[in-house]
């Protein structure tokens, strides 16, 4: 595989440092990448698709010309973490799960956050995620989400920035375990020489932290998951966790309310039900309590979890929090709850309700990302550097008419991974999304995530709805490994809790912002309920771009090599 045609000159790459040497970890798989002729890895890209294909590996479009199901693209060229890196990952989203955690308890308690004046009221109450038939509800251990999925991305400045929360329905774990199997047969021996930390724990782990919320006075819980049926996006998902943890997959229909408790249709009679990971958005759950119309739902399963006699994981009315309006006061949430500083910054975040960030937004169109505060899957949202005059217009005029529903960040440059373009290798913009497990007594975050890419040229959507990929996620046991090919060591424990290892590049104590209107960032927001930016971006409205300037060396090795042959 020829790679001194692959060009690093304009961002961040994962594999490759400005100085044309493979990054740490990823010495061996560069080697190998090098020594394969292009068939070869043609070859098992075409491998490694038929294998997703066979384990049914889908999601669904709504509404693609084309059909419903889909599977989802995947290149078998995986993104590398060193160990360092991961270790302040891993710190950071712990610290992050636990604030948010504490936030959504406080708003639909006693708001003292509110009262501190750290953020408005109104913020909250108009967040269509807020949902007051959730107020005064007390989920098991006081925890209400159990699941998160948080996408990071990382700048032209080398930094990992997150870029959202999900704390709904978080999906794609299934991508993470299906693209690890497939990756382990793809390149095992440079795969097992890497000493990669394994991410198959994954359906125990979930299981263990639903179990661990159970309601008080059972001992042995019955766990289902609970799926809106077969023509949803993810039922191809909600399948295989429940047959990975051994529990019932059900549909509403399933179950019914009787005598205070929650009950499930089997063939040897009713069974009760005492937790249920819900892959369905809460606003359905319960037409009695959130949307009449629902046909998803179970009548009065509200008022059996409001008595503790079943647990929903995660709990309704997760989604406050990961509006992306109260996204921008993430960092004072942290700083309020934890006393910490927040150890994974935000994207610069203007928040166009605020009068003068608005304005700012309108005069800087052409060189903002503009999001809808509860849209996904990259919709509702415009780049203002790649649209049009006439989209721009068209799209300012519905900031100025609900300007509480934008926010606007500045276009970073994503880092780049290398992906199989026809027979060659181009840098391809990615995120990670890593899953964060929290069961009340510890946090979990799964050493690796869904590695999301853009596989179209120059693109920064990365979602799979809009014609992203996947890559598998390389998170290395230590920083030495990948620097040889003795494919002897054995795969590390899966130890998720490595807080106390060193936290090099945690970002430094930002001080109190001044009353003006940059973007958010990690400082508390002033007086006029406006989060700011200590560290503004540049007129460009985007943050600084370290490019990187060279491409990586060819490598002579061929595929005669043993290397080649072994890997």
């Amino acid at each position: 595989m020829e790679l001194s045609r692959y060009d690093t000159s304009a961002f961040f790459d994962e594999m490759f440092d400005p100085e044309r040497r493979p990054r740490t970890g990823c010495e061996l798989l560069a080697r190998t990448l090098s020594s394969l002729p292009d068939e070869d890895l043609a070859r098992r890209q075409r491998a490694a698709e038929r294998s997703l294909l066979h384990a049914g590996i889908t999601f669904n479009v709504y509404g693609h010309e084309r059909g419903t199901e889909k599977i989802l693209p995947f290149d078998l060229v995986p993104r590398v973490v060193p160990a360092r890196e991961w270790a302040t990952i891993e710190r950071g989203l712990a610290q992050r799960t636990r604030a948010l955690n504490l936030f959504i308890d406080d708003v639909y308690h006693a708001r003292r956050i509110v009262a501190a004046g750290i953020i408005p009221g109104e913020i909250v109450e108009s967040a269509t995620s807020y949902l007051p038939g959730c107020r005064g509800l007390d989920p098991p251990q006081g925890v209400w989400c159990h699941i998160t999925g948080t996408d990071l991305v990382r700048d032209g400045d080398g930094q990992y920035y997150v870029l959202e929360d999900n704390l709904r329905c978080p999906s794609g774990v299934s991508y993470v375990l299906h693209n690890r199997t497939v990756m382990k047969r793809t390149f095992p021996r440079v795969f097992q020489a890497s000493r990669v930390r394994p991410v198959d724990a994954y359906p125990s782990e979930l299981l263990r932290v639903l179990q661990n919320v159970r309601p008080r006075g059972i001992a042995t819980p019955t766990v289902v998951v609970l799926t809106p049926g077969p023509y949803n996006s993810a039922y191809s998902e909600h399948s295989f966790l429940a047959q990975q943890m051994g529990v019932e997959l059900v549909e509403s229909r399933d179950l019914t309310v009787r005598d205070g408790f929650l009950w499930m249709r089997t063939t040897r009679g009713m069974a009760r039900v005492d937790v249920i990971y819900r892959r369905m958005d809460d606003t359905f759950l319960d037409p009695t309590v959130f949307r009449r119309d629902s046909m998803l739902g179970i009548p009065g399963l509200m008022n059996v979890v409001r008595a503790g006699r079943v647990t929903l994981a995660n709990a309704p009315g997760t989604g406050v929090a990961d509006d992306k309006v109260v996204y921008a006061y993430v960092p004072a949430i942290i700083r309020y709850y934890l006393g910490e500083t927040p150890i994974l910054p935000n994207v610069p975040t203007y928040l166009c309700f605020d009068d003068k960030q608005r304005e700012h937004v309108l005069s800087n169109l052409h060189k903002l990302v503009v999001k809808a505060a509860n849209e996904s899957g990259g919709y509702g949202m415009i780049i203002g550097p790649q649209a049009s005059a006439a989209e721009r217009a068209a799209f300012a005029d519905h900031i100025r008419a609900n300007p509480r529903n934008y926010i606007a960040q500045p276009l970073l440059a994503l880092s780049q991974v290398p992906t199989l373009i026809g027979d060659f290798l181009e840098g391809r913009h990615v995120d990670l999304r890593p899953y964060i497990l929290h069961g009340g007594d510890d946090i979990f975050v799964l050493p690796g995530g869904l590695t999301r890419v853009a596989l179209k040229k120059g693109s920064y959507v990365v979602n799979s709805s809009q014609g992203g990929g996947s890559k598998d996620t390389w998170v290395l046991a230590d920083d030495s490994s990948g620097h040889s090919n003795n494919s002897n060591h054995s795969s590390p424990s899966n130890n998720s809790n490595s807080s106390s290892q060193s936290n090099s590049s945690s970002p430094s104590n930002n001080s109190s912002p001044s009353n003006n209107s940059s973007p958010s960032n990690n400082s508390s927001p002033s007086n006029n309920s406006s989060p700011s930016n200590n560290s503004s971006p540049s007129n460009s409205s985007s943050p600084p771009n370290n490019s990187n300037s060279s491409s990586p060396s060819n490598n002579s090795n061929r595929s005669n090599s043993k290397e080649a042959q072994a890997c």
